[in-house]
């Protein structure tokens, strides 16, 4: 029978290596940010003071640094595709745009703004950037300021009418307007005034965003450029509340800020920031803390995908820095120090980050016992059975 026991524990002790977990251990996730081949797989920092000092100075995409120019854009000019009115007056009557004038003046418009006035029904500039205006002719018009081309127009039409005044109007400014799209109330082309738009005056202008603010990312497009930051980001800082210019393409994304709580935490679940940005300590606190039970309080890490220049500043000498923009890195928090709880209250969690807390090594002990004891306690109960049919025999 003792035999019998000894078999039954060998081989149970034997499993133990396979017993199932919720993840790595810490010394794992520590050991083996190499592989077999010695190669450096992700990056391991302890989060100090030093490493919050160092990600509170990382280099966020920003508009301001992104696009460069911060000025008002310059007054806006007349593009090709644009619709644009001429008004003509005269100083007298009998000239050839009031209302007495000739047969030929019949493709001007009858509805005048004067006796001795008359509007040329709206026009889109065209490929080769110009407009006809009756006895003046084509009129180049792309690229010149209203008052430029009133002046234009002027000029072509002396010693034709009578002292003529010109008024020119772009009733549609396609060439001056920024596309926005995306979650606002109303996608549309927004034409920008004279006084300069920034980007929060287009995105009023387009009815506003479906979504609360702290859920919502910008997206900028000029020519080459593009940037991404969040709207709240937009909002409490008014650096980035640039100036938009004329051809901008500005998309409003909904993409909620949230993180992954996996291992000995109260709650396992991809949670949601719910405000402009969390601590760590908040973090763990909306993942339900860790499980007494079962935590390893040296085994707190959060794994993220890390720009390249702070991944720098943690570690210049790293191979990992050199291979892309983004590095791996898994940051490391002790709370079994109590300075830990101060630093995980200034410790920013990121969009995507996983925060990951490993088993307690008493856990793995704890499954063992747990196995030994339930292969030994049919083999204990057979026994107790056979001895009290030899104490009935007897």
């Amino acid at each position: 029978m003792f035999s019998s026991l000894c078999a039954a524990g060998a081989l149970t002790l034997a499993g133990c290596s396979t017993l199932p977990d919720s993840g790595p251990s810490a010394s794992d996730v520590t050991a083996r940010q190499t592989g077999g081949d010695q190669i450096q797989r992700y990056m391991v920092v302890d989060i100090a003071g030093s490493t919050v000092e160092a990600l509170r100075r990382r280099g966020f995409v920003s508009f301001y640094s992104r696009f460069g120019d911060h000025r008002v854009s310059a007054e806006s000019v007349i593009g090709v595709g644009d619709s644009v009115t001429v008004t003509i007056w005269e100083a007298g009557p009998g000239g050839l745009f009031s209302p007495s004038a000739s047969q030929t003046t019949a493709v001007v418009n009858a509805v005048s703004t004067g006796a001795n006035s008359a509007t040329i029904p709206a026009q889109v500039v065209g490929r080769d950037g110009g407009i006809s205006v009756p006895y003046a002719g084509r009129v180049h018009v792309a690229g010149k300021t209203t008052r430029a081309v009133q002046k234009v127009i002027e000029q072509a039409l002396e010693g034709k009418a009578i002292q003529p005044q010109v008024l020119v109007n772009v009733t549609t400014p396609v060439s001056s307007s920024v596309n926005v799209n995306g979650e606002v109330v109303t996608g549309a082309r927004v034409p920008l005034s004279v006084k300069g738009d920034r980007v929060l005056d287009v995105i009023a202008e387009a009815g506003g965003v479906h979504y609360p603010v702290n859920e919502d990312f910008v997206e900028l497009s000029r020519g080459s450029k593009t940037a991404r930051i969040p709207l709240i980001t937009v909002v409490n800082n008014p650096r980035e509340n640039i100036y938009l210019h004329p051809d901008d393409s500005l998309t409003v994304v909904h993409d909620p800020q949230t993180f992954i709580a996996y291992g000995a935490l109260g709650q396992n679940a991809e949670i949601p920031f719910q405000a402009d940005g969390i601590t760590l300590a908040q973090a763990l606190s909306k993942a339900g803390g860790l499980l007494d039970s079962r935590s390893d309080m040296r085994g707190v890490f959060i794994f993220r995908y890390e720009l390249g220049s702070v991944a720098r500043q943690l570690d210049p000498n790293n191979p990992l820095v050199e291979r892309g923009p983004l590095t791996p890195v898994v940051y490391r928090l002790n709370l079994s120090d109590p300075n830990s709880l101060f630093i995980e209250q200034s410790f920013r969690i990121a969009n995507r980050d996983v925060i990951y807390v490993s088993n307690s090594p008493s856990t793995e002990l704890q499954k063992v016992f747990g196995i030994v004891s339930g292969a030994f306690a049919p083999i204990g109960a057979g026994a107790g059975i056979v001895s009290a049919g030899a104490s009935v025999a007897h």
